[in-house]
C-alpha cells in the first residue's frame, strides 16, 4: 500500500499517532530531502530507511517503486513539511498507483494552508489556494487579479525575497484590499501581520520578513480598472463559464453593451 503521509510543518509535536505508526510499519519512506526528514525520525525512534524523492527524481524512480508497490511492499510518502502533494512532488506516483490498481490512503495532519487560513481572520466559507506565485511579472499581474477577482479568501505562497514586490503589485491594483502574512506557522517566532495592501507595503519596507510564507488576500470588490479582456478570462477560470456566459456577464460588470464586448474578444 502507498501511504500520503502528513508531518508537521515547524513544530515536531505536531505529528499524529496513526502517522507514526505507519513510518514503523512501512518497507521504506520517500522524502524531498532525507536531511530535513531525518529530524523527524530520530525525534521519534522510528528506524525505517529514507529514500530521497523530489521532482528531479521522481519520473526515473517511478518505475521501481510501482513494482515494490505491486509486490505487496508498504511505502510512505512524506515531503519536508506538511501534507505531500501539496505544491510538493508526488502527483504522478499517486496517478500512477491509481492505475495500476494499488491500494493507495492518505494520513492527514498539518497543512501550512488550512493553518494560515484558519489564523487569517478571512473568510473561511469560500477559499482558493493558487501554491507559489508566478515569477513573471505579467502571469504575476494576471494571478495577483485573479485572487482580487475572486469571491473569497486567496492563499498562496510566496517567498520572503519576493513579498515586497507581490504586495506593491496589489497596491497598485488595489491599495485598500485587506491582506494577512502568516510567517514561521507552529514555531517559536509565528507571527500574523495584517492590513491593507498600501499599509502592509511600507510596513515590509521598513520591516522585512523572513522565513516561511504564507500570504492570503481577503474578499474585496471587483477591481474596476481590470480590462474587458481580463474580466472576461477571469470570469472563465474562476466560476467555470463558458465564453458566451462570460461575456454576458462582463458586459453587465463593466456596463458595456454584449454585442461590442463580444465583436471585441473576437477581432
Amino acid at each position: 500500500m502507498l501511504y500520503i503521509v502528513s508531518t508537521p510543518i515547524g513544530n515536531l509535536k505536531d505529528i499524529s499517532l496513526r502517522a507514526i505508526e505507519v513510518l514503523n510499519l512501512c518497507d521504506y519512506i520517500l522524502c524531498e530531502d532525507t536531511r530535513v526528514s531525518k529530524t523527524l525520525l530520530i525525534a521519534y525512534d522510528i528506524k525505517t530507511p529514507l529514500y530521497s524523492y523530489h521532482k528531479y527524481s521522481e519520473k526515473s524512480k517511478l518505475d521501481r517503486i510501482i513494482t515494490d508497490l505491486k509486490n505487496g511492499k508498504n511505502i510512505a510518502l512524506i515531503s519536508d513539511a506538511g501534507t505531500p502533494l501539496i505544491s510538493d512532488p508526488g502527483s504522478i506516483l499517486l496517478k500512477r498507483a491509481y492505475e495500476e490498481n494499488v491500494e493507495v490512503t492518505a494520513i492527514p495532519g498539518a497543512s501550512s494552508v488550512i493553518d494560515a487560513l484558519v489564523l487569517s481572520g478571512f473568510d473561511l466559507e469560500n477559499f482558493q489556494f493558487l501554491g507559489f506565485l508566478e515569477k513573471k511579472p505579467s502571469d504575476l499581474k494576471f494571478q495577483i487579479k485573479k485572487m482580487l477577482f475572486f469571491d473569497g479568501t486567496s492563499i498562496c505562497f510566496e517567498s520572503a525575497r519576493r513579498i515586497l514586490k507581490t504586495v506593491e503589485m496589489i497596491k497598485k491594483i488595489d491599495p485598500e484590499r485587506n491582506l494577512a502574512i502568516l510567517k514561521e506557522l507552529t514555531k517559536k517566532f509565528e507571527k500574523r501581520i495584517s492590513m491593507k495592501s498600501e499599509d502592509l507595503y511600507s510596513y515590509l519596507l521598513k520591516n522585512p520578513v523572513k522565513g516561511e510564507l504564507v500570504l492570503l488576500v481577503e474578499k474585496g470588490e471587483v477591481v474596476d480598472n481590470t480590462s474587458i479582456e481580463d474580466t472576461i478570462e477571469l470570469l472563465k477560470q474562476n466560476f467555470a463559464l463558458s465564453l458566451k456566459e462570460a461575456i454576458k456577464l462582463a458586459s453587465k460588470l463593466k456596463n458595456c453593451n454584449k454585442r461590442k464586448v463580444y465583436e471585441k474578444f473576437h477581432k
